[in-house]
């Protein structure tokens, strides 16, 4: 038994030392898998991959497995050492490793057949630009933003601190420091006021432009074209759907707006070219002109506000004016041909407003209180007329009506309520209200020519048309859309607009995938679904149709205008 083990151990020993030797020979870097020793005996016959008729012609030899049979019962009356002893023998017979004479250590056929054919699958694959090609998709998978705009601020340094030193390593005593005293009586909790720019008209200086720069006096003249031509006649179906397939997308019709997530975006009414603006999160508006020379790219950025610009909107009777309004509170008004921002109306968090007139002088402004104030423009000061309690949750969105501008409708917490301007009160009951919303509401807006339909988004996932045709108490609901409105916490909120030169369609935003524009008709139908891979690529929640001209826009999370013309 003792002589059995010291076999055992002498060929455990014998093996580790031809593995050692084995590492110990110089290979090339083709040959560095072959420092794995495997044994004939228990591995199968590679399979060889022929690429071309030569290699078919030689084929390699195969080494032919050997097996014994134990026919032989004098055999089987071996003595247990003989016959392990002999098995071992054969298991280093058999294996990878060789050994010469003069002790140098040789690759089995079987290695050096294998080692052969892993160079030439490395031929084969190198001949048909394998590697290159799928470095070049990794590339292709996910395409670049566009460059165009505003260019990436550089990283400001980094404040170096001082380092921080153990005050016992200095033999320093610590400091005792002592509890203020409790407080007695109850708090009073005052709510914080948030940071605002300075009262006043506020000068216009581009951002990205040289101190001390003028605004271009091309968007002064491009502002001042006459916008009063009558809109374009209504189209058929059939010819609206046309019209919309004749959008396209470039890599020249995407830029960089502002520096942020994008909250409101909208047309300016000039028809020679394509005047956008967009306010983001940040306070920032910016102001884009396709194909312009000034700024970046035909980017003007500028710093009205401090927080969120959640509603804008062009003047009707005066194209130079662009009034913003942001959650700091302050309403301002863009005036071109002056080159301020004017003070309108100044209060605390403020959520949206609308034109209550047709010479935009008055506005109906609501915030996030569930309050609503009546704002006159030409009155001195920038303080409201009135100031109305309607909803005691919140307040997101207000529309006026088209024709009946007495009436404007409010987007409540679960319910969108009709109220008339000349009958608001302390408590004031609504006209009519839009039931069948089970979450909040996100929007609500009045058809554009008629206000025949309200237009409404919600966080239940449904876009629904209501029939307000005649002001009653609970107008019928006429169309249901299923649509998904889970953004989250990093996108703008989805919602619906109508297309300003037809009546009974509008475009909204979708999470879909590929990333599209989706218009729909009053009636539920899809009319048409703008996609583009390579130049849509990120959610639009923010969107936009040009009031006269076929333009459609889309904005994002990351401060880019996406336009969609002919």
């Amino acid at each position: 038994m003792f002589r059995y083990k010291c076999v055992n151990m002498a060929n455990r020993r014998a093996k580790r030392e031809a593995v050692v030797k084995l590492q110990q020979v110089e290979l090339t870097p083709v040959n560095l898998e072959t420092t794995v020793r495997r044994s004939s005996r228990s591995t199968l016959e590679p399979k060889r991959l022929q690429y071309s008729p030569e290699d078919s012609k030689t084929e390699p030899s195969t080494k032919k497995r050997k097996t014994k049979t134990h026919n032989d019962n004098s055999k089987n009356n071996q003595r247990p050492e003989t016959q392990n002893t002999k098995e071992e023998d054969s298991c280093i017979e058999d294996s990878d490793v060789a050994h010469t004479s003069g002790g140098h250590v040789e690759l089995s056929a079987y290695e050096l057949e294998r080692l052969e054919n892993i160079r030439q699958n490395q031929e084969f694959l190198s001949s048909i630009n394998l590697f290159q090609a799928t470095e070049e998709f990794k590339q292709l998978t996910r395409p670049k933003p566009s460059q165009k705009g505003l260019m990436r601020s550089q990283a400001s340094a980094k404040e170096v601190l001082p380092v921080r030193k153990s005050l016992r390593l200095q033999n320093k005593e610590a400091v005792v420091l002592t509890l203020p005293p409790e407080p007695t009586g109850t708090l009073i909790y005052e709510q914080p006021t948030l940071p605002k720019m300075p009262p006043g008209p506020l000068p216009m200086h581009p951002l990205n432009m040289a101190e001390g720069s003028k605004l271009p006096s091309e968007l002064l003249k491009l502002c001042s074209e006459d916008t009063t031509e009558e809109r374009k006649v209504k189209l058929n179906m059939k010819e609206y759907c046309s019209a919309l397939k004749s959008l396209r997308i470039t890599e020249d019709r995407v830029a960089k707006v502002v520096k942020d997530r994008i909250f409101s975006a909208v047309f300016h009414p000039c028809n020679s070219s394509l005047l956008m603006a967009a306010g983001d999160k940040l306070g920032k508006i910016g102001l884009w002109k396709l194909g312009g020379d000034w700024g970046d790219d035909g980017v003007l950025l500028f710093e009205p506000h401090t927080r969120p610009v959640s509603c804008m909107a062009f003047s009707r009777t005066h194209s130079t004016q662009l009034l913003s309004l942001s959650y700091d509170g302050s309403l301002r008004c863009m005036d071109i041909e002056k080159a301020v921002f004017d003070d309108v109306y100044d209060s605390d968090s403020l959520k949206t407003f609308d034109f209550m007139s047709h010479d935009c002088s008055t506005l109906v402004v609501g915030n996030w209180y569930g309050e609503v104030a009546i704002v006159d423009r030409r009155t001195p000061g920038n303080s409201e007329e009135s100031l109305h309690s309607l909803d005691p949750k919140t307040l997101r969105c207000v529309s006026v009506h088209p024709l009946q501008k007495q009436y404007f409708a409010v987007a409540e917490s679960r319910v969108v309520s009709i109220y008339d301007s000349r009958c608001l009160k302390n408590k004031s009951q609504a006209v009519s209200q839009l039931h069948g919303h089970s979450l909040s509401i996100s929007s609500a807006y009045f058809s554009p020519c008629t206000g025949n339909r309200v237009l409404t988004c919600c966080m239940d996932n449904y876009i629904r048309i209501y029939d307000t045709s005649a002001l009653m108490t609970n107008p019928p609901l006429q169309t249901s859309i299923r649509h998904n409105m889970q953004t989250g916490r990093w996108l703008s909120k989805i919602s619906a607009v109508w297309d300003p030169k037809q009546e009974d369609c509008f475009v909204v935003g979708s999470l879909s995938r590929p990333r599209r524009v989706q218009v729909f008709h009053e009636s539920g139908l899809l009319q048409h679904s703008f996609l583009d891979e390579k130049n849509l690529s990120t959610v639009l929640s923010i969107t936009a149709f040009h009031p006269t001209r076929n333009a459609l826009m889309g904005g994002n999370a990351s401060g880019r205008i996406h336009v969609f013309s002919d």
